[in-house]
């Protein structure tokens, strides 16, 4: 799977939770981190480089959509399938 289609993913997840009117901000807020997180990790000159924490936190954010946002958990997923196999 290519960056641009995580980038497109992450986009979907956002626009998801966006359009959801049972999402908290703290919730929206986490996954703009994740979005960033992510962008930094495929972005080639940046210096930092935390691939493990950047999946751990992704993982953690799907264990709490799976009961809550269900949608938005089928994103989480695909993303978290995405970046192992861009090899992140």
């Amino acid at each position: 799977m290519s960056d641009q289609k995580l980038k497109e993913l992450l986009g979907s997840l956002q626009k998801t939770l966006e359009n959801t009117d049972k999402v908290d901000s703290e919730t929206l807020q986490l996954v703009r981190e994740l979005d960033e997180d992510i962008n930094r990790l495929l972005d080639p000159e940046s210096p930092e480089n935390d691939q493990d924490s950047v999946i751990e936190r992704a993982q953690e954010v799907e264990t709490q959509f799976a009961i809550k946002h269900p949608t938005a958990e089928r994103f989480l997923r695909e993303i978290i399938d995405a970046l192992s196999k861009v090899g992140i």
